[in-house]
């Protein structure tokens, strides 16, 4: 597995409350910018249409060395998952400040993956309790380290 984009803020940002990996349909020059590890998913989201999911927001850079049939680098791109999955994920959607995020774009083997999460917004006073549990167990460890 080798990561091309992570979407780093969206721990921060949101709960996680489900994660789910998906393929995506991509153009040949998509997958050929992806292998030279180009793209950005920091301000993507998911949103389903007509029972489909789509990937919003997601930059893949055009290709180098294409020609005319370059893709266009902001597009909607589809993902791949299963009917149930995504029923569930549509009821979840439907909630008020819940929303798909996507986590990660990979190659697993030859295939292009995204992994994707339902999510709901973090309050300011949560992300503030996060970051104080996160220096609390820095200072632990520095602590823990100087003693050996």
């Amino acid at each position: 597995m080798r990561t091309v984009a992570s979407n780093r803020r969206a721990r921060h940002d949101y709960h996680l409350l489900g994660e789910v990996e998906c393929g995506i349909a991509l153009t040949g020059t998509e997958v050929k910018s992806l292998r030279q590890g180009r793209a950005s998913i920091a301000e993507a989201f998911g949103l389903i249409r007509r029972g489909e999911l789509f990937l919003i927001g997601a930059t893949i850079p055009e290709y180098s060395h294409g020609n005319v049939f370059n893709h266009p680098p902001a597009r909607e791109r589809k993902l791949l998952l299963h009917k149930r999955e995504l029923a569930q994920w549509d009821k979840a959607v439907r909630e008020k400040g819940v929303t798909i995020v996507p986590l990660e774009l990979f190659f697993r083997g030859h295939l292009v993956k995204v992994r994707m999460a339902l999510a709901r917004g973090k309050k300011l006073y949560d992300k503030r309790e996060a970051e104080r549990k996160k220096d609390d167990r820095r200072d632990m460890d520095r602590a823990m380290s100087r003693k050996r």
